[in-house]
């Protein structure tokens, strides 16, 4: 099972034989990480999830042919409808803005109050809105 000059692994035997003229004896480790590298595309390695259609359309999932339907009226792939559909969930779900600290503590609002010019009533002089006088 040994080939040159191309890489190759022996059946449990571990051993590989390359361009150079003596074999290297490999863990199981290593002999997985060849095989992880040889199967690689160009492409950089991604991180997929398995994802499965529902039998049936209900609040938490669709079927494939609601999936197809959904990519052909969007003028997209499935996958990229998906990608819409969960980009469009998160930007509803999850907070458009960085956590805060929670709400300001009494010493905050007294620094805040403290800041605040004291001493002049304010009353509003006009209106954009008519309002009309009830009748005494």
């Amino acid at each position: 099972m040994l080939r040159t000059p191309s890489v190759a692994l022996a059946s449990f035997g571990s051993v590989v034989e390359g361009l150079l003229t003596r074999p290297i004896i490999l863990d199981i480790f290593e002999i997985s990480s060849l095989d992880a590298i040889s199967t690689m595309t160009t492409r950089t390695a991604k991180i997929q999830i398995a994802f499965r259609y529902r039998t049936i359309d209900s609040p938490s999932g669709v079927t494939r042919k609601t999936a197809k339907r959904l990519a052909q009226h969007l003028g997209v792939d499935e996958t990229q409808a998906i990608h819409l559909a969960l980009h469009e969930l998160a930007a509803k779900v999850l907070p458009q803005y960085e956590r805060d600290e929670g709400p300001l503590s009494a010493m905050q609002m007294r620094q805040i109050k403290k800041r605040l010019p004291q001493g002049t009533k304010r009353s509003v002089r006009s209106s954009l809105v008519e309002m009309k006088s009830l009748p005494k």
